[in-house]
């Protein structure tokens, strides 16, 4: 019985791709002899290089000589082809033989540097286990080393005829499981993963947050003009947290209420956190003022409330944070100076890109001004896929720690995205992501949307905003596993993976672009774009 690691998979509940692969390591387990090792889900990055590659191997077997065998595993349909076997992802196709090439080529790469060359042995295995091939001669994979579905049983013994037991150990087989266990991050699943990347991302991110905090001068007015995932987050709540440990009164306003109620829950306590027009309502209500929150003048009411109305003691704060400055007005910025104390820290956040209100920017005399151009969040082909649709260099700098991260593209005929929908969000399921770490946002507002009505997407109910209040004006959600929300309330978060749908546009103008990149930025780990079939034209066009 072979040795599996990392341990834990046994225990997983997933479908699809990644279920099929629980299978294998299953396979695996009980026919191996226990001489040989199986490391699973490898995934080795290149932080030296200021990267990292994901789900290069599917399986690493080592013998007991040390010698290694990549097996690439392709579960489902596969197509013959005059130029090999070919697998499709989200309607593009992949050559099977040019990916395993690649992988097998990063692993020299990586175990060169470790031992030197000619110190071990790679060997390379394709493994269908749905699909028999026809045509082994032009599949473009060495025809011995393919075990399609009339071998599955055999799987183990062509590993072990491949790397028999009574080899002559190779230089590097005493390294070699410390090199796999110590240089690779192993992971089981992308559930797993996605914790590691949440750690590594806030790490290398949290430069902002340090240095930003550094500056003195009086009086502090400090704006930061910071891409999508520079790490203005993380700055407001270390300004925070700095507030909080000296005891001072701190506020947090940004212009989306979800984003307001989302810092709310990790901002430390003791500190204000409110929506603007949360803040507003505070100022009417101490004013006397009442508000019907389901009255569609509302917001416009409240608005007019704290422009005219007078700051109370009990809203005078040593510390301002304002956040999503890109969505305010200039109107506004007069009564919230009202709400600062002398000589308070007044610190103003923005993205011009995420204006999507098309707002005229704020002008702030004599506020010193930085620029934070560095995208930590998204993983740098989303970065580089945002560089390629805009004629003009882009500001915004990939410095994720990310790569590869293989960005879906489903496209679709007429008006509705449900079904394209359902079929991208069985693909990312399928690789293993959860349901709580999928972001279905419409790339429309809510209006527009057929989302906002739907209960669930296809297995999974949507946890997604009704559209009305309470009395208290709380937004009222659905009950759900997966998010749904739009783009423009969903600024300023971001989640695992994002399923950005219903994008629709007849020309990929100055606005289509913004709402595409506040759309692909909030992703971490995997991106999937729904799009109609003329907005794929637009955006492949410029690719």
């Amino acid at each position: 019985m072979a040795r599996i690691f990392p341990d834990g998979w046994d225990t997983l509940r997933l479908s699809g791709g990644a279920r099929r692969e629980v299978e294998t390591l299953a396979l695996l387990k009980a026919t191996l002899a226990d001489t040989y090792t199986v490391y699973h889900g490898v995934h080795w990055t290149k932080l030296r290089s200021g990267f990292a590659v994901f789900g290069e191997a599917d399986f690493i077997v080592v013998s007991p000589s040390g010698r290694l065998t990549v097996i690439e595993q392709k579960s489902g349909l596969l197509e013959e082809t005059e130029n090999g076997l070919v697998k499709t992802y989200a309607a593009k196709p992949k050559n099977v033989a040019a990916q395993i090439s690649r992988t097998v080529a990063g692993l020299h790469s990586r175990l060169t540097a470790a031992f030197g060359s000619n110190t071990y042995r790679i060997e390379e295995l394709l493994y269908c286990p749905d699909y028999q091939v026809r045509n082994r001669a032009i599949a473009g994979v060495n025809p011995s080393r393919i075990v399609d579905a009339s071998q599955r049983d055999k799987l183990a013994g062509i590993i072990e005829a491949m790397m028999p037991e009574d080899e002559v150990p190779l230089p590097s087989r005493d390294q070699i499981h410390g090199f796999l266990a110590n240089e690779l991050s192993l992971v089981p699943d992308a559930g797993a993963m996605i914790g590691q990347a949440a750690k590594l991302v806030t790490r290398v991110s949290d430069g902002l947050a340090s240095w930003a905090r550094c500056i003195e001068f009086q009086p502090f007015r400090l704006r930061v003009v910071g891409t999508a995932g520079s790490g203005k987050t993380q700055l407001a709540i270390r300004v925070l947290e700095d507030a909080a440990r000296m005891r001072l009164r701190a506020l947090y306003v940004c212009y989306n209420r979800p984003l307001a109620d989302h810092v709310r829950r990790i901002a430390p306590q003791g500190v204000t956190t409110m929506s603007f027009h949360q803040l507003c309502e505070a100022v009417a209500t101490r004013a006397g003022v009442k508000v019907d929150f389901n009255d569609a003048r509302a917001f416009g009411s409240l608005e007019q409330a704290f422009l005219s109305g007078k700051t109370s003691e009990d809203l005078q704060f040593d510390v301002i944070i304002v956040d999503e400055g890109q969505d305010f007005i200039q109107a506004w910025v007069e009564p919230l100076e009202r709400l600062l104390k002398a000589g308070g820290r007044w610190w103003w956040l923005e993205d011009p890109m995420q204006n999507l209100y098309r707002r005229e920017a704020i002008v702030l005399p004599g506020w010193v001004e930085v620029r934070a151009t560095s995208n930590y969040r998204s993983p740098r082909d989303i970065v580089r896929f945002l560089g390629q649709l805009t004629s003009t260099p882009t500001a915004i700098e990939a410095a994720s720690p990310f790569d590869g991260s293989d960005i879906g593209v489903i496209s679709y005929p007429g008006a509705s995205a449900l079904q394209a929908t359902r079929d991208a969000l069985a693909e990312v399921l399928a690789l293993g992501f959860r349901p709580q770490d999928i972001a279905v946002l419409t790339f429309q507002g809510r209006e527009k949307s057929v989302f906002p009505v739907l209960d669930q997407l296809g297995k999974h109910r949507l946890r997604s905003f009704t559209g009305n209040y309470d009395a208290a004006g709380t937004p009222l959600y659905r009950d759900g596993e997966i998010l749904f929300d739009s783009v423009f309330r969903f600024k300023g978060q971001c989640a695992p993976c994002v399923i950005l749908t219903e994008i629709d546009f007849e020309v990929l103008d100055e606005v289509a672009l913004r709402r595409l990149f506040v759309g692909v930025t909030r992703a971490t780990m995997k991106l999937m774009l729904v799009m109609s079939e003329r907005a794929a034209g637009e955006v492949m066009g410029r690719l």
